[in-house]
């Protein structure tokens, strides 16, 4: 191995992406062997709860091994950390969409993306407060209070929304930048 590919291998291992992409594998198993028994038709619950838990999983990579050596490297941490969001979200919908591709309807594509980015979004704002071993909170908990609460008119519902709603779009997008930002800047909490 060459320098560069051993220092991305042992990076990619402290952030635990081993561990988070056997998660993501099974989660979209699970939604293909799910989604392969229903009727055909796609639930936005079950989408959504893909989304919010496949980046759930990977959330546990959003703090290495030892923060105070992330915090004293001699590395640029603002656009990794930015990037690594992005990448959180990027990796969960195309492990979904390919999981919907044999035969379990997902739904559009447009869906999949929204959930994706607003849940990144929402577990980056929260490593950046509670740290990265309660990130899954916020997404998995935001997902539970739209499905099991009632909703009120005129509420932001970017979760369940139909596809092509201009405000669940705008929501999903200031959810991941506004995270993206918070987490990038600060860091993940220790």
């Amino acid at each position: 191995m060459t320098g560069v590919t051993a220092g991305t291998v042992l990076h990619l291992r402290s952030r635990r992406v081993p561990a988070a992409a056997l998660l993501l594998a099974v989660t979209a198993g699970a939604v293909w062997g799910v989604g392969r028994f229903g009727d055909g038709a796609a639930d936005p619950r079950l989408v959504a709860l893909a989304a919010a838990g496949g980046v759930s999983a990977a959330s546990v990579g959003l703090a290495g091994q030892d923060p105070a050596l992330d915090r004293t490297a001699a590395l640029r941490w603002v656009p990794r950390r930015a990037v690594h969001v992005v990448l959180v979200a990027a990796a969960v919908a195309l492990a979904l969409l390919v999981a919907g591709a044999p035969g379990a309807q997902l739904g559009p594509w447009e869906v999949l993306v929204r959930l994706c980015a607003g849940s990144a979004g929402l577990v980056a704002f929260a490593a950046a407060c509670w740290g990265a071993q309660h990130a899954w909170v916020l997404p998995l908990g935001w997902f539970a209070v739209v499905l099991f609460a009632p909703v009120r008119q005129g509420f932001p519902d970017w979760i369940l929304a139909p596809p092509g709603d201009g405000a669940a779009a705008w929501t999903a997008t200031v959810l991941l930048a506004g995270g993206t930002a918070t987490y990038a800047v600060l860091g993940p909490r220790r």
